[in-house]
């Protein structure tokens, strides 16, 4: 079967959202620890669902009010500081003229991935979203792209899923879905790009993509 359907993630794969959502953290960590953290503890959470990461982060603390510190900050500068990275926004508009079905999968809440997508001027071009909203279960666990797929209404091997995180990949194979990371992609190490859950494809340019499907 030939592929009709790209699934994207879309925090750091269509959105660089890293900066935002690194200040989140950090602001988070400064109000309940009183300092901030390296940032690589941060990163390493990257396509982790919110609430695990913070139950890790911050065992003391109800995870729903560490939650509630992290989004309050986040929802006052998420729209100022975030912006697509290059040739993601006009691949996205090729493949819909191509006539591609386009999806959104993320462990972002829908209203904020609604308000990037806007900001975007995208939404006309996505014909289905997951958000964290929507499922019981979260990256790297299937059931996410399995969603995705039964709103399609196809077979796994009629979909790609590109993201920027172990999660989208493990996520999308454990679905029977290939797999593309990008390469600008800052939570993955050598080591798991060359391990047994690596990607199927790596692109460097949103463009590549194309050549894949």
């Amino acid at each position: 079967m030939s592929i009709n359907t790209v699934i994207f993630d879309f925090d750091g794969t269509v959105a660089d959202t890293n900066g935002v959502v690194i200040n989140s953290w950090q602001h988070t960590y400064k109000t309940l620890l009183g300092s901030e953290a390296p940032e690589a503890e941060i990163v390493k959470t990257f396509g982790e669902p919110l609430a695990l990461s913070m139950e890790k982060a911050f065992p003391e603390t109800p995870v729903d009010e560490a939650i509630a510190i992290y989004r309050g900050y986040q929802v006052n500068h998420f729209e100022e500081m975030i912006a697509p990275f290059e040739g993601m926004d006009q691949l996205i508009k090729d493949l819909k003229e191509k006539n591609y079905r386009v999806g959104i999968v993320t462990s972002r809440m829908r209203n904020t991935t609604m308000q990037g997508l806007e900001k975007f001027g995208l939404v006309p071009y996505i014909d289905d979203i997951v958000t964290c909203d929507d499922t019981s279960k979260h990256k790297p666990d299937p059931e996410p792209v399995l969603i995705s797929l039964a709103h399609f209404g196809i077979q796994p091997e009629e979909a790609i899923m590109i993201g920027d995180s172990m999660f989208d990949i493990k996520c999308a194979h454990n679905a029977g879905v290939k797999a593309v990371l990008v390469d600008w992609a800052i939570a993955v190490s050598r080591e798991e790009l060359d391990g047994p859950d690596g990607p199927d494809f790596t692109i460097k340019t949103a463009g590549e993509l194309l050549n894949i499907i």
